[in-house]
């Protein structure tokens, strides 16, 4: 049996160490559970050949830096298009007829976020649909085809997506083509109204951290609470009629005054903000520090060595995910946990699905935010060790895998 992890965001944004880090989760993670997986990524072409070169090379350079020099097939499609046939693509690492021998194999293909797309999806044996972001794809699963009539399962980061107070817009699949159809008149053209319908059947699962990559470290000299991300972020779900803002920039208005309220801690945010963007001046009278992110996170190695240079993550949450309750919750979170660093952040609803000492200390509003932090300040070591417990008990990757892979 051979496992595929389909992805298509990690080889594009070459100093994106902490997004590299999520399919590497996953791939750690088969590897301690003695799997033979293959790391399936697409790399559409871009106008600048040099650059996806480029890119290509700090990909590879990355899996050997890890051991997986030898478990990857980065499938290089030129031109780029939203429809994938294996025809069209170069395959770099694992050669084309190598990947064909094992796809004519027993074979199940973990697509993450919709990376894989037909006629090539249709290839794999056993097709599972892994969401990491409840949010925007729920919501665009109701406007147009993502893959819901060609994947066997779903499964979803969003922990309350059966909750009763999940207001998730709810998607509906082709049942016709859920059935063995393997044919190309099974691919839905965007837009379309399927003629049967029925509910996605959702499965749940925890955000994947590696125990064995991150693991627990001493106490940082400096008392630091971060976080790393993007500062902006255009809005791409409709609430309501409006398109809300998804933004950092937004989530944080409501904490800007957290520093100033406790002065015996530092509080930084590795966002890429521009030396010349207003906001640098903003953030810095409010006592925020900022950090060039693709200084500070640019490889895996690099993104796990100053997470562990904090005591712990702050951070806000999209409105949406707040407002939905959908439950999410971030890989960076649970990789701060598996390093023994507690996160304070604000309630998806996912607090009910973890244990009580679970890490996290969720917060509504500054004043809770001030007495978290003041919590952790007074008894770090306390904290740290539930946070380390917790990705053991909950996250670790080969423990949701297997959940996963129902075996």
């Amino acid at each position: 049996m051979t496992i595929f992890l389909g992805c298509g965001f990690a080889a594009k944004y070459r100093e994106g160490g902490g997004v590299l880090s999520v399919p590497l989760q996953w791939m750690l993670g088969l590897r301690r559970l003695k799997l033979d997986a293959i790391w399936l990524e697409l790399l559409p072409s871009t106008a600048n050949v040099i650059e996806d070169r480029h890119r290509i090379q700090n990909f590879q350079r990355r899996l050997r830096e890890h051991g997986l020099a030898n478990r990857y097939c980065l499938l290089y499609q030129k031109p780029a298009s939203d429809t994938h046939d294996l025809n069209t693509m170069q395959c770099i690492g694992m050669s084309k007829r190598a990947l064909l021998e094992r796809l004519a194999g027993p074979n199940t293909l973990l697509n993450l976020s919709y990376s894989i797309h037909p006629p090539f999806l249709l290839q794999f044996e056993r097709r599972l649909f892994c969401d990491l972001d409840p949010s925007e794809i729920f919501y665009w699963m109701t406007r147009m085809e993502m893959g819901q009539s060609h994947h066997h399962e779903f499964w979803t980061i969003g922990l309350n997506v059966h909750g009763r107070d999940c207001r998730l817009p709810k998607s509906t699949a082709v049942a016709a083509s859920l059935c063995e159809a393997q044919s190309s008149e099974c691919v839905r053209l965007e837009g379309m109204t399927p003629p049967t319908e029925r509910r996605l059947q959702w499965k749940t699962f925890y955000p994947l951290a590696d125990t064995h990559f991150f693991q627990r470290c001493s106490r940082s000299v400096v008392s630091k609470f971060t976080t790393v991300g993007q500062w902006y972020w255009g809005g791409a779900v409709e609430v309501n009629g409006t398109f809300p803002d998804l933004s950092k920039k937004f989530a944080f208005e409501s904490y800007l005054d957290l520093p100033k309220r406790i002065p015996e801690a530092n509080f930084e945010l590795a966002m890429n903000i521009k030396p010349d963007d207003p906001e640098r001046a903003r953030l810095a009278n409010h006592g925020w520090q900022i950090v060039e992110p693709h200084r500070v996170a640019r490889t895996p190695g690099v993104y796990r060595r100053y997470m562990a240079g904090a005591l712990g993550e702050f951070t806000a949450i999209k409105g949406v995910d707040v407002l939905w309750r959908t439950g999410w919750l971030s890989d960076r979170a649970v990789a701060f946990l598996a390093l023994g660093r507690p996160v304070i952040t604000e309630d998806t609803g996912a607090g009910k699905y973890l244990p009580h000492e679970s890490g996290f200390e969720f917060v509504d509003g500054i004043d809770q935010a001030v007495d978290a932090v003041k919590k952790v300040l007074g008894n770090w070591p306390y904290w740290s060790k539930r946070a380390r417990e917790s990705a053991v008990e909950v996250f670790d990757s080969a423990k949701n895998l297997r959940k996963i892979l129902e075996f």
